[in-house]
């Protein structure tokens, strides 16, 4: 029998001072080389790994679970039911306990070396550090083309002129801060889309009277390691829906103008199908108004539920009866929209032009708060 004495001491635990937040989306063949690359670039730190996978359909969150049982820093967070990058980040960062926090890309494109240095930049008394490809030597060359080049040099004028400071990458998804200053934003930050650090530094500079300093550590964005990327046209939509939600305090959520957005792109649906069928096929206008009316809904609950609700996705058979309750709702608000614009018309409160607007903004108002509630809850 093995004596205690002669039996391998297990290595003591420490409790992490860093916890490194990775949002994750079919990433499995990446989790393994992040993990080994975070082992070299944090050696000597005590660090934790949280992923917060939304559900991948090829097994993400099985290959970090996996690694977890020989790592005992790597949790998991699998989400079902949710997705968006920003509100996983929030989760993420909201499950820490180690005093700071930080965020990096599954994706091994973020150059993990300079987490020390991002560390060190907070320690020494900035709110939040970020790795930039826009400063000093930082490079984005390799892991960016033109195109997604020029769209980030305008997202860094845009930023400018929300938060009142000169960030040279506020795209990036790469960043580090005090946990505390998380926990006291957090409650005001949007969930939505999947741009985090803009919102962060513009609710963080707002709360704190702006004074907030931001340290920017160059580094050169790597070529995808493996899986696909994730950019795309509703990424942009919503970092411009966060831009204006952010110059409006809130007031106006990025959801909303995308939905108000849909429903302008419905009214060109809705004539283009009615000019269609009326003038080209000869069909009488009732006739006409109603098949143009049910492919303008139909196009505009597609994309609500592309774009819009895009962490909340309907699909399978909640797609359809989705479809259902969205003919419904927007049914009541048409009527809405026609009862204030008459009302308002036949009180000579305004004229046929402002009563038609009020009956317009009145009807997007009630169908995003309700199918907010009952199609995409």
């Amino acid at each position: 029998m093995t004596s205690p004495a002669s039996m391998p001491a297990e290595p003591q635990w420490r409790p992490p001072r860093l916890s490194v937040v990775v949002p994750t989306y079919k990433e499995r063949d990446n989790v393994l080389p992040l993990l080994e690359k975070l082992d070299l670039a944090l050696a000597g730190i005590a660090f934790e790994v949280i992923f917060v996978d939304d559900n991948s359909p090829d097994g993400t969150a099985e290959a970090v679970k996996q690694a977890a049982r020989t790592r005992p820093n790597v949790r998991c967070i699998h989400r079902i039911g949710r997705r968006g990058l920003s509100s996983a980040c929030i989760e993420g960062m909201a499950l820490s306990a180690a005093e700071f926090v930080a965020v990096i890309d599954g994706d091994l494109q973020h150059d993990e070396s300079i987490l020390p240095q991002l560390l060190a930049r907070v320690e020494e008394g900035a709110d939040i550090a970020v790795g930039s490809r826009y400063v000093g030597e930082g490079r984005s060359e390799e892991g960016l083309s033109a195109g997604r080049q020029a769209g980030s040099r305008l997202a860094t004028r845009l930023s400018g002129i929300l938060t009142g400071k000169a960030l040279a990458d506020p795209m990036s998804g790469f960043f580090l801060l005090r946990r505390a200053l998380v926990m006291e934003v957090a409650p005001h930050l949007s969930q939505e889309g999947f741009k985090i650090l803009l919102d962060l530094v513009a609710t963080a500079g707002r709360r704190r009277g702006g004074r907030l300093t931001i340290a920017e550590v160059p580094y050169s964005f790597r070529p995808r390691h493996a899986g696909e990327s994730k950019m795309s046209p509703l990424i942009v939509a919503q970092f411009l829906g966060l831009i204006v939600s952010q110059l409006t305090r809130g007031l106006v959520p990025t959801s909303f103008l995308l939905f108000g957005l849909v429903g302008v792109s419905g009214v060109f649906v809705h004539l283009a199908v009615l000019s269609l069928a009326f003038e080209v096929f000869g069909i009488g206008f009732a006739v006409s108004q109603f098949i143009a009316t049910m492919v303008a809904m139909t196009t505009n609950f597609v994309l609500n539920n592309e774009l819009t609700y895009a962490d909340k996705r309907l699909t399978g058979r909640r797609f359809f009866t989705g479809l259902l309750s969205f003919y419904a709702v927007c049914s009541f608000g048409t009527f809405a929209n026609i009862s204030v614009a008459s009302l308002l018309f036949t009180a000579e409160m305004a004229n046929f032009v402002f009563a038609g607007i009020a009956g317009a903004v009145m009807s997007a108002v009630f169908n995003y708060a309700v199918t907010r509630i009952f199609t995409w809850r």
